[in-house]
């Protein structure tokens, strides 16, 4: 891909399973009859872990218990500049502490660039990414100036102001100068067709690929985003249940997409509530939620930690 990866990038690995599940369908392990789900928790070591983090934690761990299945940790650590090697030690203490258990192997995102990278190289060969290079005040100044934006579940849209820009784009791009790539929304819609997906407990979910605009599926400063990067990081883990907050509700579309373009055979999801204080505002780091650390110093035990977020007796 140009600017970003040599032409010896491997070939993306094949990801569909033997799940009975088709490419725009339902996901596997419905209620009845339900198989032996994966799971995972995901963190990111941006900072101390709070209550939030222990209730997706032990929500993700019990769902692999009851169903007789298997528990995987990876680290999010794809954000160079707020990922510290301390908060992941803190994460990795924390969660010996409450007592959870998982598989010995940790996937760390940051070892793991070259799946990305590949998984990146193949959405290009689809001609369902370009290279992007607003930065962020310049796509609210422009949206400002316009007057209006299309909006969807996470507020205003990228207007595709670098979409049309075809060879011109990807010659700045190899001569070097910073930018990011995006998914064109409607160039993959179109490639990939109706598609849906299901929570286990809103049901079925039709994907309107419009509803996020064109997402970013590389940063400027990484070679991968969020989206792309879970999205290949559950694939090759064999994930079968995704287990997270309702937060991320809506973003599920991007993924669903992203599967498809890339051949991936969808898991089931499960999105639970977010946690909140005693004021209605959501635990985050960001709000300064209080962390694990500070109960443990308080002189909290793990199970008492585990029945403040509703998991009384889960060790």
């Amino acid at each position: 891909m140009d600017g970003l990866w040599a032409a010896d990038t491997p070939a993306f690995p094949e990801f569909a399973r033997e799940r009975g599940v088709g490419r725009g369908g339902a996901a596997p392990g419905e209620i009845a009859g339900e198989i032996s789900h994966v799971t995972r928790f995901a963190p990111s070591p941006t900072g101390f872990m709070h209550l939030g983090h222990a209730y997706a934690a032990l929500f993700a761990q019990s769902e692999a218990r009851r169903t007789n299945g298997r528990f995987l940790l990876r680290i999010e650590d794809i954000d160079r500049g707020r990922c510290r090697s301390q908060f992941e030690a803190a994460i990795l203490e924390d969660l010996d502490w409450l007592g959870l258990e998982w598989e010995p192997e940790v996937r760390r995102q940051s070892d793991h660039m070259r799946d990305y990278g590949a998984a990146l190289a193949r959405l290009d060969a689809l001609g369902v990414v370009y290279p992007c290079f607003c930065t962020r005040s310049a796509i609210r100044a422009e949206i400002a100036r316009a007057g209006a934006a299309p909006h969807g579940p996470g507020g205003a849209t990228y207007p595709g102001f670098c979409r049309g820009l075809g060879a011109a784009g990807r010659a700045r791009a190899a001569a070097g100068e910073p930018h990011a790539w995006r998914l064109d929304s409607r160039r993959a819609a179109a490639l990939a067709g109706p598609l849906a997906w299901r929570d286990r407990k809103a049901g079925e979910q039709r994907v309107d690929p419009a509803a996020f605009g064109d997402a970013v599926v590389a940063r400027k400063d990484t070679p991968t985003s969020y989206h792309l990067a879970v999205t290949v990081d559950d694939a090759l883990a064999g994930v079968t249940l995704v287990t997270r907050s309702d937060d991320l509700f809506h973003a599920t579309g991007v993924h669903r997409l992203l599967q498809a373009l890339l051949d991936i055979d969808p898991p089931l999801w499960s999105h639970h509530a977010t946690i909140a204080d005693a004021n209605g505002v959501r635990l985050a780091k960001r709000n300064r939620a209080v962390t694990l650390r500070a109960l443990r110093r308080d002189g909290k035990t793990p199970a008492e930690v585990r029945a403040m977020v509703g998991f009384a007796g889960a060790a």
